[in-house]
């Protein structure tokens, strides 16, 4: 089960993201995916093709899990440079929806990439 927490006492959602989730069931814990496709080994020259293949890999480990997108809680996204912050929410979109995970974007230093993201889950009932 997963549901949005919003209040108007609180700061609404700057961005693509819900202000809390209440989350119950089994919980699944994705370690950080870079971009590297799995099948070639090759990591995209650009932002978006990075950031695609990136949710991507995390799509692919949350069905293995027995879960995918719609139970996904919290989101972390680490960017090499936040002006990508934009195309993220981009890419984010086309594999997010309503109500979104509560999430958190910061710049980091990461080796050879532009975009690392790791995330929680429910299983569904």
């Amino acid at each position: 089960m997963r549901k949005e927490v919003f209040t108007e006492k609180g700061a609404p959602p700057a961005g693509i993201y819900s202000q809390g989730i209440v989350a119950s069931g089994p919980t699944v814990f994705i370690s950080g995916q870079g971009p590297r496709n799995p099948a070639s080994g090759q990591v995209a020259s650009d932002f978006r093709g990075q950031a695609v293949q990136v949710f991507e890999n995390l799509k692919t480990l949350l069905e293995a899990a027995g879960t995918n997108w719609a139970h996904v809680t919290k989101v972390g996204v680490y960017l090499a440079d936040l002006k990508d912050f934009a195309e993220m929410n981009e890419v984010y979109q086309t594999f997010l929806t309503k109500p979104y995970p509560a999430r958190t974007t910061v710049g980091v230093q990461l080796p050879n990439i532009l975009i690392e993201v790791d995330c929680i889950a429910v299983l569904p009932e």
